[in-house]
């Protein structure tokens, strides 16, 4: 292992002296139970997430937030059900604690009454694929609502079936004024025609490497975590349940432990459950293509990306990205 001055220089080094300090402690909450889409292979409702008590008390919930940064957590990322639904539990997130919020977008989140919180909005393909898997085209209905918004991106969760509208899809989200970033469709429920395979998965490499050659001021991401998510290997280690860094800190048995994010936890709609993971307990790790998960997997292996400039370089790259989508350096 080289000393950081060893390793860094030129472009590099910029973006190093951004991250150095980048000192993000977070987990996941559920905001909702509610959702207004049931799509097909969506880890929240095919794990019967859906089922746990959802806490409509708002001072519990300031509560247990406060709890959570007492925890040491300084950034919250809601997901759901679907966090548009429920406004009243997100004006207490956002008065208390920053945080993020991922929306299907159909119901259109009101910028100006959360001025400072970035939006996520999933996207799952073209509009046929969504029709399929969502049971409408959302991509429409959202671009729509969210056009033009500088503190909002596309996640964009690839499926082998869209490959040739990923092109088309990018450009028409640059055209919107959005950015986007990639990950691919973990297939939890066995749709017919979605599972990855080898040629899928180099096809998508290259697909996703080139979008981010052909529109870089488009789509934040990094060929690193392009290699890394599709092949599911880092540096000789190999993906899976014993790798994961994002296994929720209060329900993590394996031992010994692995590099994990400190204090993460994934907690349910009724503020007392923890999930398994930041996915499901019912997913397969080896069928896991988590973006976010595949991100953290590089960030707390740093010291085994310090062996060369090359494999630092690459650690930079992705932890850049990260920090780019969670609101800590621009866009």
């Amino acid at each position: 292992m080289k000393l950081i001055a060893d390793l860094v220089q030129g472009e590099v080094r910029e973006r190093y002296e951004t991250i150095r300090s980048f000192g993000m402690r977070s987990s996941i909450y559920d905001v909702t139970n509610r959702c207004n889409l049931r799509c097909k292979g969506c880890f929240y409702f095919s794990s019967d997430k859906d089922e746990v008590f959802d806490e409509p008390d708002l001072k519990r919930l300031e509560a247990f937030i406060e709890s959570e940064k007492a925890r040491g957590v300084n950034y919250a990322i809601l997901i759901g059900g679907e966090p548009a639904l429920a406004l009243d539990r997100l004006d207490v997130w956002y008065r208390t604690i920053k945080c993020s919020a991922a929306t299907n977008g159909i119901k259109r989140i009101p910028r100006d009454r959360y001025p400072a919180m970035r939006f996520g909005i999933s996207l799952w393909g073209s509009g046929e694929e969504e029709a399929e898997l969502r049971g409408r085209n959302t991509f429409e209905i959202s671009l729509k609502n969210y056009a033009g918004d500088p503190n909002t991106y596309y996640l964009y969760t690839i499926t082998p079936r869209s490959l040739d509208h990923v092109d088309a899809i990018t450009r028409r989200i640059g055209d919107a004024g959005l950015r986007v970033h990639y990950q691919l469709f973990s297939n939890d429920q066995d749709v017919s025609g979605y599972d990855w395979d080898e040629a899928s998965l180099t096809k998508v490499r290259d697909l996703m490497d080139d979008m981010l050659e052909k529109h870089p001021d488009i789509v934040i991401s990094s060929r690193y975590y392009h290699q890394v998510l599709t092949t599911h290997t880092l540096l000789g280690q190999k993906w899976g349940w014993d790798a994961c860094p994002s296994v929720s800190a209060d329900n993590d048995p394996r031992r010994p432990l692995p590099k994990r994010l400190i204090g993460f936890n994934a907690w349910a709609a009724d503020l007392r459950t923890v999930h398994r993971c930041c996915t499901s307990q019912t997913r397969d790790c080896a069928r896991c293509y988590d973006g976010a998960a595949t991100m953290s997997w590089v960030m707390v292996n740093k010291r085994e990306h310090m062996d060369s400039p090359k494999d630092f370089a690459n650690w930079v790259d992705v932890t850049h990205m990260f920090a780019r989508l969670y609101e800590y350096v621009p866009w």
